[in-house]
């Protein structure tokens, strides 16, 4: 599961946990952005970098919803009242929230997740987990792919995101969080136990403030604490909640990762080597792209009827266009000629691209589409002989 990476920290010895040894084993990758909305702000603003900021509003009851790292060594954290943040860092900058925006590079990232694998759970804009076992059941180690993932990022958004892996959910969140930011955390099967056990009890993700404030009365501190306490120590005190408690103190986790929705669209993107003026050179661009995105359909059996042309420029500053036809795209010369189409549309280019992307949505599956473009044949092929 290990791969040796600069950036990259092991957990300590341990012996695995019961449900480590399935076979075959889960390999889960949790991936956080680092400090998202307000690395978002900071890309886009380069006055911005290095400073500490706050995204939300200053104002008398205003809300920090997200604080760059720089702000969160005075302690600015979000959810904290301006006025606190203030307080704590009188030189705190704050930029209002553009939400669209960062829906927007959220999706771009989510189309990075979802060519390594169909089982993405997004928790949130900026982290989500992915169960990329049957790749690694195909030869790729898991620390690869998230090291992977995460080069992708930052070369497609200007960002850095912190991965966690291992062979569940709670430990592969735990994971994420240890080596931030722009880190990769591995936990191993053999190691999860000593990770665990060395862990403060507010670290584990559902233990919230008062549950914590209940575990310190009870003298359960780490995670070695509240494993030595018996399910039914547990049951007394913490109800319904307990079995999760005492699974988790074991490095227990059985929970599948569940993707939110059916997909609904497929894309493929690339940040170019060297930045592109010419319309010729983004069409050859945008053909790999439509043979590759090609190879997804044809695999899982989708043909869709909306294909999208995502340009960024050298500014960062990115626009679309789509156009939905009135029945599905099978092949990939269709959809290029679209795709080709609305990029002529945006040309000459206002400034170099950087990347180039392209979405085919409106998805269906392929053969029902191959049926109606066989009725549309038919269908020409009789008013032309009438």
């Amino acid at each position: 599961m290990c791969g040796g990476e600069s950036r990259e920290n092991a957990a300590g010895p341990g012996r695995g946990p019961a449900d480590a040894r399935s076979d075959p084993p889960r390999r889960i990758i949790h991936v956080d952005m680092d400090a998202f909305f307000a690395s978002v702000e900071q890309r886009d603003r380069p006055e911005l970098r290095d400073r500490p900021v706050a995204v939300g509003h200053g104002r008398a009851r205003g809300v920090v919803a997200a604080a760059s790292y720089e702000a969160r060594e005075f302690g600015v954290r979000s959810a904290m009242p301006s006025v606190t943040a203030l307080r704590k860092c009188p030189e705190l900058i704050f930029v209002p929230p553009r939400f669209e925006v960062y829906r927007g590079v959220s999706a771009d990232i989510h189309a990075i997740f979802a060519e390594y694998t169909d089982l993405v759970e997004p928790l949130s804009l900026d982290e989500a987990y992915l169960d990329v076992s049957q790749a690694c059941a195909d030869g790729r180690p898991a620390s690869e792919i998230a090291e992977e993932i995460r080069a992708r990022i930052r070369a497609a958004t200007g960002l850095t995101a912190s991965a966690g892996v291992s062979y569940n959910k709670f430990l592969a969140k735990l994971a994420s969080d240890q080596n931030k930011p722009d880190g990769l955390t591995v936990i191993p099967p053999h190691r999860a136990a000593a990770f665990v056990a060395g862990l403060p009890v507010g670290r584990f993700h559902g233990v919230g403030p008062v549950t914590e404030a209940k575990m310190l009365r009870l003298g359960i501190r780490s995670g070695a604490d509240l494993r030595a306490k018996s399910l039914a120590f547990l049951q007394a005190h913490f109800g319904s909640s307990a079995a999760h408690y005492h699974a988790i103190s074991r490095g227990i986790d059985p929970r599948p990762v569940r993707p939110d929705r059916p997909r609904k669209s497929i894309g493929a993107e690339t940040t170019l080597s060297e930045d592109l003026s010419a319309f010729e050179a983004a069409t050859e661009v945008l053909a790999r792209l439509a043979a590759k995105l090609s190879r997804p359909c044809a695999e899982k059996g989708l043909a869709g009827r909306t294909v999208t042309v995502k340009v960024r420029f050298t500014d960062f500053e990115q626009v679309t266009r789509r156009r939905t036809l009135s029945r599905p795209l099978t092949e990939t010369a269709e959809m290029l000629e679209v795709a080709r189409q609305l990029l002529a549309g945006l040309h000459p280019f206002p400034r170099p691209v950087r990347l180039l992307g392209i979405t085919l949505s409106g998805l269906e599956p392929r053969a029902e589409a191959a049926a109606e473009k066989q009725l549309d044949l038919f269908d020409e092929s009789s008013r032309n002989s009438g």
